[in-house]
């Protein structure tokens, strides 16, 4: 996997901690840090102190633990306002602990045991974990992520958005999770350790120990950072491909390439990483996250926007002149056939959005579902015996699936949390993949918390990432073809250039 870059400059103004220290001396005891401090009330103080020679940060701490409605811990810090990046290698000091100690990376809005706050932590059974603090005196929750023994750390904040990664020895960043929370904008950043056992006291290292800052700037100044990625079934891990700070959507995957949608033109990027390559579809260029491949790979459906409205077209997969498939407007594509005979598409029609089908020769559409409201993301289970498609006829959007003549129409996802859009089976017709809202959010907007769940067929869906995201995280099929990865995108808003 060929590395995003590890460091994003955000600016020229932003610095690193490594070369200009934050308001102390660089021999101090506490670093580039400018205080330390037990907060909460461990039983045994803490201590940190910072290496000179070997530049790094040794941090002891105590306390019941950092968790629940509030924490106990040690934490070597700096108060520090605007974009934040932290990152640093840790290891234990000491074998054995509770397996529950963690060490990590915080940002956190005072130094009060109840405070907001967003960290990483690695524990003392290898477990990393994302754990945030929404609200003063609310529980803490918690994004793990996947098993591994990669204990480089990064925390960032853009604004309002929080994200975490592990990075790997290569440099390759690895999400662990992103969302958005609201934190003062000066907050106390720094180093914290919990020993998980009030009645002892667990050192940690922190190497290689980095800091970014970038002033604040309002969010209406900021632009849409994309990041596209690959979540990996058997590991649970996901795999930073390519970011860019531009608005791009909707991942396919054809064989060892992956397509996007980006200001209305598609474009090729291989699955290992690297430059985005202009895939031709002639005069089509206001294309939008609507489009996919034929299950032979040879052709590409498109959904380009003209005359005033969205149609469907298709062409070569490998590029050439777009034929038109809808007469009628607008349609959006998602779905084909697994005989490459049928495109199944969502179309307003006299005021409803329904599921259409229509013969990828063209002529006349058939409607699929007729009930009231959004019916949309209709997709062909591989056998063909089946197409799926989100709903919000009960009144929140879920998944439903029908005969391909549009019959026997079920719903399969139930749980009242949550707003469901956008299933895709695997290839190998064990997996749905969707993307979900919270219940209470109206359609499918950008910018929001949302979550990616995965089920099997006929079983229940569990949560297996969480991101700020929603409209272009993943629209469209998204499987690799061996049906152990998918792609996707999240997003955030960033300094501009």
């Amino acid at each position: 996997m060929k590395p995003v870059e590890s460091i994003v400059m955000l600016s020229i103004i932003s610095f690193l901690v490594a070369l200009i220290p934050l308001g102390c001396d660089y021999g101090s005891n506490t670093g580039h840090f400018s205080a330390q401090k037990d907060v909460g009330a461990p039983a045994l103080a803490g201590n940190a102190s910072y290496n000179i020679k070997e530049d790094y940060y040794t941090v002891t701490g105590g306390g019941a633990n950092m968790w629940g409605t509030r924490d106990d811990f040690h934490f070597l810090h700096q108060k520090i306002s605007g974009d934040l990046l932290l990152e640093a290698s840790l290891k234990w000091i000491q074998e054995g602990g509770d397996p529950h100690r963690k060490a990590g990376l915080m940002m956190r809005a005072d130094l009060q045991p109840d405070a907001p706050y967003v960290d990483v932590v690695l524990h003392g059974d290898g477990l990393v974990a994302m754990q945030y603090r929404p609200q003063k005196g609310a529980e803490t929750q918690e994004i793990r992520a996947a098993s591994g023994d990669c204990h480089t750390l990064r925390l960032e904040r853009h604004g309002s958005v929080f994200s975490s990664h592990l990075v790997g020895p290569d440099s390759a960043l690895h999400p662990i999770g992103s969302f958005s929370m609201n934190l003062p904008d000066s907050v106390f950043a720094g180093l914290a350790v919990c020993s998980h056992d009030d009645n002892r006291l667990e050192t940690a290292e922190f190497h290689r120990t980095k800091i970014q800052i970038t002033p604040s700037i309002l969010e209406s100044e900021r632009v849409t950072e994309s990041t596209l990625e690959i979540y990996d079934l058997e590991s649970g891990r996901r795999t930073a491909v390519y970011r860019e700070k531009a608005h791009f959507e909707a991942p396919n995957w054809l064989n060892d390439q992956l397509v996007i949608n980006r200001h209305g033109r598609l474009y090729k990027i291989p699955v290992s990483g690297g430059a985005l390559q202009l895939l031709n579809t002639g005069f089509a260029d206001q294309c939008n996250n609507d489009h996919g491949f034929s299950a032979d790979g040879q052709w590409l459906a498109i959904s380009h926007h003209a005359e005033g409205a969205s149609r469907i077209y298709v062409l070569p997969a490998t590029g050439g002149t777009p034929r038109l498939v809808t007469e009628k407007g607008p349609s959006y594509w998602h779905g084909w056939s697994p005989d490459g005979r049928t495109l199944v598409y969502c179309a307003q029609r006299s005021d409803e959005y329904d599921v259409y089908a229509i013969s990828v020769k063209g002529g006349p559409e058939k409607r699929l579902t007729t009930a009231p409201g959004l019916d949309d993301g209709p997709e062909y289970a591989p056998d063909g015996k089946t197409i799926y498609f989100n709903s919000v006829r009960t009144g929140v959007m879920k998944i439903w699936r029908m005969q391909p003549d549009g019959s026997r129409q079920e719903q399969v996802t139930f749980n009242e949390e949550y707003a469901d859009w956008f299933a895709h089976p695997s290839p190998d017709g064990k997996w749905l993949v969707m993307i979900s809202y919270d219940k209470n959010v109206a359609g499918h907007p950008p910018n929001k918390n949302v979550v990616l769940r995965l089920m099997p067929v006929d079983g229940e869906p569990k949560v297996i990432a969480q991101l700020f995201g929603g409209q272009g995280t993943m629209n469209v099929p998204n499987w690799s073809p061996d049906s152990k990865k998918f792609a996707f995108v999240s997003y955030r808003q960033v300094w501009p250039d």
